[in-house]
């Protein structure tokens, strides 16, 4: 493993586990349906929502979203294939809360696919709505660390991959 990735999962390991350490049922059941936005159905399905002009005011937003979604889930899935990091060891006594979807945590890919979307959408907003779109899609990111899915550097990476789909988005359009 390289030097770098070392030194971040010694950081990673005591952030997640503090975060893990302050679980309540309540945020439990908080955490794992905040999570689901960040699902291929869930992020997929609103860009084409968005795309086929539902809501006609943000189909162009849908169409930065849907480039800013593609690019950065190639970069997720290239990254996860080329570091291959495994999920993250739990603290003593507790379990990740949802079944992983597969063996890789880095970069965290529900953390890129909320963030991609949100941020076509963001643009499309007000202020005060599109801050909130932000927010939730921040959330999104916060819970798979929550729920022992990712360490905090994955989601981190996640989210620099979306803005970094974002950016090729804007210049695409």
């Amino acid at each position: 493993m390289a030097t770098w990735l070392l030194l971040l999962r010694a950081h990673d390991e005591r952030l997640l586990h503090a975060l893990i350490l302050r679980r309540g049922r309540l945020t439990d059941r908080l955490m794992r349906g905040v999570s689901h936005l960040g699902d291929a159905v869930t992020t997929i399905g609103t860009v084409a929502i968005l795309c086929l002009g539902v809501v006609p005011k943000l189909q162009a937003s849908g169409a930065f979203a849907a480039i800013t979604l593609v690019s950065s889930h190639l970069g997720v899935q290239l990254l996860k294939r080329t570091i291959d990091r495994p999920r993250p060891r739990m603290p003593v006594g507790y379990a990740s809360l949802v079944h992983a979807p597969d063996r890789f945590s880095f970069p965290s890919g529900h953390a890129a696919a909320s963030l991609s979307v949100a941020i076509g959408i963001a643009i499309a907003l007000p202020m005060p709505a599109g801050g909130a779109i932000i927010a939730l899609a921040t959330l999104v990111g916060v819970s798979r660390c929550y729920l022992g899915m990712h360490y905090p550097g994955d989601v981190l990476a996640g989210w620099l991959l979306a803005i970094s789909g974002a950016w090729l988005a804007a210049l695409a359009l």
